[in-house]
């Protein structure tokens, strides 16, 4: 069964974590840094799916399967950059572009706050999703409950 969320409040809140992730995590100064971290193609493909094509789903709704899928990708590259965050600070660092100097450094100083704001947007969405599954799964166990991807998933996201 096809579970598509139309509710305009997680689509909403879709659209802030995409802006957030332009913006902050996958910046012009970060992207660069970001797209070299090992993530299999798949992972990157539910992030890039995530934070780019929302627009094109919007009218239609989006499947809750595939955003389940999505939000564990982007918790994997939450945890990736975690564990990598001195050495993305340092490639950074690495690029001798005066002219972005001060772009770059305040890139560079909020890096470790912003994945921390992404981090707690996507637990956010995620647990407004597992109530929007159990609402809407009638008598059949909610979806999140047969996806083994999403085990972790909160755990990585809130770091505990």
């Amino acid at each position: 069964m096809d579970h598509i969320v139309v509710d305009e409040d997680i689509i909403m809140l879709i659209e802030r974590i995409s802006y957030h992730y332009h913006f902050n995590i996958a910046n012009r100064v970060l992207r660069p840094v970001i797209l070299q971290i090992y993530l299999e193609k798949s992972t990157w493909d539910n992030i890039e799916a995530f934070t780019e094509k929302l627009e094109v789903s919007r009218c239609s709704g989006l499947k809750l399967d595939d955003l389940y899928r999505q939000i564990a990708a982007c918790a994997h590259l939450v945890e990736a950059a975690r564990n990598e965050t001195e050495s993305i600070k340092n490639k950074v660092n690495a690029v001798h572009d005066d002219s972005d100097k001060e772009y770059r450094d305040m890139t560079i100083n909020n890096f470790s706050g912003n994945l921390q704001t992404f981090a707690d947007l996507l637990n956010l969405l995620f647990v407004l999703l597992i109530d929007f599954d159990k609402r809407n799964s009638g008598e059949n166990p909610p979806l999140y409950t047969q996806i083994p991807e999403l085990d972790d998933v909160n755990h990585i996201l809130t770091g505990e």
